[in-house]
């Protein structure tokens, strides 16, 4: 019984997490936008800073994704190198439509 409250507690908590980095991408985008960074090419936005989601980065990539999403430059290095274990895709419009 413990181990499955333990397991579920777990899940809501990863749940909690894909939340809050989805919303930290977005925000992270949006300020992108405003600063007039071409998100075009699909760039990688960087580690999301805020605590507790030290392994998730952000990631611009088109919707569908093209050849140039799933260029290395394109990527986040944090997540190629085994530094995040997370991510976060927003397309060209901040909306998020990928975590994992």
């Amino acid at each position: 019984m413990v181990a499955l409250i333990a397991l579920l507690a777990a899940g809501c908590l990863q749940a909690s997490a894909s939340e809050r980095a989805s919303k930290s991408c977005e925000e992270l985008c949006l300020q992108a936008v405003e600063a007039g960074l071409n998100l075009s090419e699909g760039p990688c936005l960087g580690v999301l800073l805020e605590q507790g989601l030290e392994n998730w980065v952000c990631d611009v990539s088109h919707q569908p994704r093209t050849p140039a999403d799933n260029m290395p430059y394109n990527q986040c290095s944090a997540f190629l190198r085994g530094e995040a274990t997370h991510f976060v895709e927003v397309n060209e419009n901040c909306s998020v439509f990928r975590t994992q």
